[in-house]
Order: structure tokens, then C-alpha cells, then sequence
């Protein structure tokens, strides 16, 4: 099968077909083209996607990204951008390998088809040159023929003719034989180009024309065949980058098997954890026995005074505030008022309409507080930097966020400093690199820094270990709920933050006549007899003076000894008497000494 024997005659046909294979070969190149910009045009829109949901630097979506879904869903993130990466290398390879190597090969097939072509071309004009050199020869001949065929007549003619002289008889046999001359010469001419047109002839279809066009069918082999690796390339091209696709599609269901469900609620709990016990039970109410009715140590009803009625709307006053009013807020410190001790027989209260206790429970507990926090409205919104507006859990947790953040700024300074230190020497060892009093400046300017840091440090260390000594013990989760409320006016409202100690042992109380908004005014009251002592249960010595101006507690001088009645349940606050004085003072303030044959009876 050879184009040059089966297609002698189709040289025209020839060379549209080959003029469609190329453009065929540039076709599927503009085709892979194409795909590679949609490669990198989808590589970049997922790129574009996963940096679209990457948590923002330094935001609260940052601490979002603690819990495991999230991680997982960040590291599918991450996987997309690998993913990315993959169609990114296929664009790549796919450009590489096949568009810029089809777009060489096209340009040097052109350049060969042109030359074959050029050659056919050229052997065309060639026996078009001696067809036209012979067909020049036989008209020559032919004429020639015919001229010695008519000289030849008239010649006969003249010498048939008695009238014509000799001499003319002569001539045109001399005419004659002259024609007949050049028609042997003629015939001999045609003769021999006839047979030189037969070889070239030959030799065009034969051999020029078989051998050009058997390399024009090499070369479209040779174009077909390059197409087909070129589609084997670009298969193979997308089959390399499946494996890494594949690890990761691994990596995504790796990290999703990853989600712990149970972490995850455990973070919860470490996030939004108070450190408060929930309040205890409320006692019931008897009042069945008008004369002995119980006062519990969780009522929610207004004390009175000795069975006067009185309705109290405004002023001091000692009465229960509702516990459910502020949820996740430090309590104040409990006064002793606020720890009325049952007596079964105390005076009557006069008779007045009751609202049911249902009533006013559901009352509180459907009603929303108007304010919540007053220490952030006396301050203009802004949170205090000890975190005391937070629980006592997560004051601590941002405290030993802080304090951490604090000792890596440190240890940064630090290290700063010792490489100004450093070149200092260095420049010591060799003046010709710097002046060393240069430094000095910069170094004192590290220094101060440090110990600026290391104080605040220590600042916020105390508060730390002034929370952490007041959180309750992580077993002990039955403690008692009473007196973990002061009791304050009904128609008021505490403070968000307990009062605190300072870092230099002072201690600080923070009210203001602006924590105080009137409420609704109970209707129902409660009577009491006065407490019967408490018993010591060991001794306590005051390590500072502390002068207490809130109702419930009592005013220590330094170095005082006094007796204790009831220890410190984590809320900071340990209950103390002194003769038949009564009253709280901080935990800090105090060394306590508990006997513990007291306390275990």
C-alpha cells in the first residue's frame, strides 16, 4: 500500500489532505490549551474557596478552631489547596509536554509538507517542459513533412512539363531535396525528444512522483501517529496526579474520622464552665402551723422586724436576693444575715394576703434583669483587667492566658537582650564595626521593658493565685448554698464582680450607688429569732488590717487573734467572732487554725 503507486494521479487531493491533518493536529492543540487554562482557572477558584473560609488571624472564628470538627474542617482546607496544587501540575505537564511539543512539531511539519510539495511541484513543470518540447518537435516535423511532400510534387510537376525549362526543372528538384532534408532532420529531432519525453516520463511516475509522495504519506503517519501519543500524554498526565489526589481524599476522610464528639463537649464545658455550684434545693414552707412556721435557709420572702409590718421599696434593709436573678456572676460576700439560723418557735407575723410561692417563683424566673453588670456600666462598657467581670473558671483560664502571653513576650525581650549584649562584645573585641556606647541606649530600653513585663507578670500571677485559691475543690460538688448570697435591699441588685484583693495585699471594695435599681417590692415577709451562737471550730490570726464596711462583715486590726465559726466554702470569705460580734472577713487576710476534733464533731 503506497500512495505513490495507488494515488500517482492525485497529487491536488494530496495536498488538501494533508492540509487538514495539520490543521487537525492544531485543533486538538488549541483543545489542550483550553483545558489547561480551565486547570488553572479551577485550581485558583478552589484556592480562592479555601482561603475564603481559613479563620481569620487574631479572631474569636481563631478559637473556633479548637474543637475537632473544626480542625477537620481545616484540614479539608488544607487538603483543598494540595488538591489545588494537583490540577495547578496538570496544567503544567499538560502545557509541557504536549501544547509547546505539538506547537514545534506542527511549525517542522509544515516546513517538510512544504518542501515535498515544492518537489512534486517541481517535477510537474519539468515534464510539462518536455511535453511541450516534444509536441514543438512533432509540429516541426509534421510541417517539414508536408513542405518536402509539396516541394516533391512540384517537382514532378516541372518535370513532366515540356515547356519548362531545365534550369527551373533543376531548381525545384534541388528545392525538393532540401525539404526532404530538413524533414529527416525533423523526424530525427522528434525522434529523439519523443524518446527522452518517454524517459522523463517514466522516471516522473515512476519514480519522482512514488517517492515524494511515499514521504508525504510518511509524514502523515508520522502526524498521526504523534497525535496519539500526544492523547496517551495527556490520559497519563491526569493518571500521575491521581495517586496525590487520592492521599488527599485520604486525608480528608482521615480527618474526619478524627472528630471526637466527646472532645468536643469537653471543650465546651472548659469553655463556658463558671466554677459556681448550682443552688441548692428550696425548703418548703408550712403554712399549715401559723405559729411555727420554719424559715429556711433558701426562703424566698423579705425578713421583718419582731412582727412589725413594713414594705420596704428604697434604703438598707436586710433582706434575700433571688439567686436566679444573674447567672454565671461571683457572688458578693455572704453577710451574716444572710445565714438565719431555723427557729422553730419564733413570733407570729401578722396576717396578710399572700401571693402563692408558685407565683412569685415563676415571676423570677420568666423576668430578664434590665442590667447586668454595673461594674461595665460605671466603667463605660469596658472589661476590668483582672477579668473580674468574668467566672471564677474563666477568670482563671484568661489569667493563665495572659500570664503565659506575658512570659513569651519576656523571654522575646530577653533574647533581644542578649544579642544586643552579644554585638556589644562584639564590637568591645573590635571598635572598627561599631561603637559599643551606642547600645547602651537600646539596652536600657530592653531592660526597662523586661521589668515592666515581669511586673505585670506578677500582677496578674496574684490575681491567678488569688482565683485558684478560691475555686472550689473539683470533688467537692455537694457544698452547702447557703450564704453564697448577700442579702441586700429587695429592690436592689449586685454587683457583677466580687470584691477582690489587691496584688499588694490591700484590699479594695467596689460599689457605687449606680449598682442599686429598683425592683418589685415582695408582698410576703419573714420573721426571725435572734441566732443562736455558732461554735468555734478553731482560731484565726488577722495578717492585715482590714475594715469592713459592707453589712455582714467585721473590721480586723493586724495581728488580732479571733475565733472561727464557719470556714472559708470557696467563695473567699471565712465567718469569724470576736466577744459576741459576728462577722466575714476575706480568706486571705487571715491565718486560720481549725481544731479538728471541733470540726469533726
Amino acid at each position: 500500500m503506497s500512495w505513490g503507486i495507488e494515488l500517482w494521479d492525485q497529487f491536488d487531493n494530496l495536498e488538501k489532505h494533508t492540509q487538514w491533518g495539520i490543521d487537525i493536529l492544531e485543533k486538538y492543540i488549541k483543545f489542550v490549551k483550553e483545558r489547561t487554562e480551565i486547570e488553572l482557572s479551577y485550581a485558583k477558584q478552589l484556592r480562592n474557596l479555601a482561603k475564603k473560609y481559613q479563620p481569620k488571624k487574631n479572631s474569636k472564628e481563631e478559637e473556633e478552631y479548637r474543637y475537632t470538627a473544626c480542625k477537620a474542617f481545616l484540614a479539608t482546607l488544607n487538603e483543598m489547596n494540595d488538591y489545588a496544587g494537583q490540577h495547578e501540575v496538570i496544567s503544567e505537564n499538560m502545557t509541557s509536554h504536549i501544547t509547546v511539543e505539538l506547537a514545534r512539531y506542527v511549525q517542522e511539519l509544515k516546513q517538510e509538507r512544504k518542501s515535498y510539495f515544492h518537489d512534486g511541484r517541481k517535477a510537474q513543470q519539468h515534464i510539462e517542459i518536455c511535453w511541450k518540447q516534444l509536441e514543438s518537435s512533432k509540429r516541426r516535423f509534421e510541417r517539414d513533412c508536408k513542405e518536402a511532400d509539396r516541394a516533391q510534387q512540384y517537382f514532378e510537376k516541372m518535370d513532366a512539363d515540356i515547356n519548362v525549362t531545365k534550369a527551373d526543372v533543376e531548381k525545384a528538384r534541388q528545392q525538393a531535396q532540401v525539404r526532404h532534408q530538413m524533414a529527416e532532420d525533423s523526424r530525427a529531432d522528434y525522434s529523439s525528444i519523443l524518446q527522452k519525453f518517454n524517459h522523463e516520463q517514466h522516471e516522473y511516475y515512476h519514480t519522482h512522483i512514488p517517492n515524494i509522495f511515499q514521504k508525504i504519506q510518511e509524514m502523515e503517519e508520522r502526524r498521526i501517529l504523534r497525535i496519539g501519543e500526544s492523547m496517551k500524554t495527556y490520559a497519563e498526565v491526569d493518571r500521575q496526579v491521581i495517586p496525590i489526589i487520592g492521599k488527599c481524599l485520604d486525608e480528608i476522610v482521615k480527618a474526619a474520622e478524627s472528630i471526637d464528639q466527646k472532645n468536643d463537649s469537653q471543650l465546651v464545658i472548659e469553655a463556658y464552665k463558671s466554677g459556681f455550684e448550682p443552688p441548692g434545693d428550696i425548703e418548703f414552707e408550712d403554712y399549715t402551723q401559723p405559729m411555727k412556721r420554719t424559715v429556711s435557709d433558701n426562703s424566698l420572702s423579705n425578713s421583718r422586724g419582731e412582727g412589725k409590718p413594713e414594705l420596704k421599696f428604697g434604703g438598707k434593709s436586710k433582706g434575700k436576693l433571688w439567686p436566679f436573678i444573674k447567672k454565671n456572676k461571683p457572688p458578693p460576700p455572704p453577710p451574716a444575715s444572710a445565714l438565719p439560723t431555723a427557729v422553730p418557735n419564733g413570733p407570729q407575723s401578722p396576717k396578710q394576703q399572700k401571693e402563692p410561692l408558685s407565683h412569685r417563683f415563676n415571676e423570677f424566673m420568666t423576668s430578664k434583669p434590665k442590667i447586668h453588670c454595673f461594674r461595665s456600666l460605671k466603667r463605660g462598657g469596658a472589661a476590668p483587667e483582672d477579668f473580674s467581670n468574668l467566672p471564677p473558671e474563666q477568670r482563671r483560664k484568661k489569667l493563665q492566658q495572659k500570664v503565659d502571653e506575658l512570659n513569651k513576650e519576656i523571654q522575646k525581650e530577653m533574647d533581644q537582650r542578649d544579642a544586643i549584649t552579644k554585638m556589644k562584645d562584639v564590637y568591645l573585641k573590635n571598635p572598627q564595626m561599631g561603637d559599643p556606647a551606642s547600645l547602651d541606649h537600646k539596652l536600657t530600653e530592653v531592660s526597662q521593658n523586661i521589668e515592666k513585663l515581669r511586673l505585670e507578670a506578677q500582677k496578674f500571677e496574684a490575681w491567678l493565685a488569688e482565683v485558684e485559691g478560691r475555686l472550689p475543690a473539683r470533688s467537692d460538688q455537694a457544698r452547702r448554698q447557703s450564704g453564697m448570697y448577700e442579702a441586700q435591699n429587695p429592690t436592689t441588685v449586685n454587683n457583677c464582680a466580687q470584691d477582690r484583693e489587691s496584688p499588694d495585699g490591700s484590699y479594695t471594695e467596689e460599689q457605687s450607688q449606680e449598682s442599686e435599681v429598683k425592683v418589685l417590692a415582695t408582698d410576703f415577709d419573714d420573721e426571725f429569732d435572734d441566732e443562736e451562737p455558732l461554735p468555734a471550730i478553731g482560731t484565726c490570726k488577722a495578717l492585715y488590717t482590714f475594715e469592713g464596711q459592707n453589712e455582714g462583715t467585721i473590721s480586723v486590726a493586724e495581728g488580732e487573734t479571733l475565733y472561727v465559726i464557719e470556714e472559708d466554702k470557696g467563695d473567699g470569705w471565712t465567718r469569724i467572732r470576736r466577744n459576741e460580734e459576728e462577722g466575714y472577713v476575706p480568706t486571705s487576710y487571715v491565718e486560720v487554725y481549725l481544731d479538728k476534733n471541733a470540726k469533726d464533731s
